[in-house]
């Protein structure tokens, strides 16, 4: 009795562990992902807007469920540390996302923003959410 218990619990975990492994995206931490804060998909906060970032370098990609009360997605990213940047003529000008660089001075790279599937026509700092919307960085060169 107490050998098939165990092994129950055993299979158990390991079924826990395999769907988890499926489920859970990972990139490895090659090329630019090397300086990547999160290399799997992440889950913040707990406020009553949900919105979704994703973050798109070199064929890969992980996403991260945000859940706020910010009104921007600018406040909503910087509140937990996904994106840091300086301010420009524009507005703010995103320089890392997720801790990878992207800098046009430097090797003409940028981030660009897309809103569901379509090029932002608003910068990050001055994007309204609402719930449920779908965002995407990708590093561009």
């Amino acid at each position: 009795m107490k050998k098939n218990l165990t092994a129950s619990i055993s299979l158990s975990l390991a079924l826990v562990l395999l769907l988890c492994l499926v489920s859970c995206n990972t990139v490895d931490a090659e090329g630019l992902w090397e300086s990547a804060t999160y290399r799997r998909d992440m889950t913040f906060g707990d406020g009553d807007t949900t919105v979704q970032l994703e973050v798109k370098v070199e064929d890969q990609s992980v996403t991260f469920t945000v859940n706020t009360d910010k009104k921007t997605l600018g406040d909503a990213l910087i509140e937990h540390g996904l994106i840091e940047g300086e301010d420009g003529a524009y507005g703010l000008y995103v320089k890392k996302v997720n801790g990878i660089a992207a800098d046009y001075d430097v090797d003409q790279s940028y981030w660009a923003l897309y809103k569901n599937g379509e090029m932002s026509m608003t910068g990050v700092d001055t994007t309204e959410i609402a719930d449920g919307e779908h965002y995407e960085f990708v590093y561009t060169k």
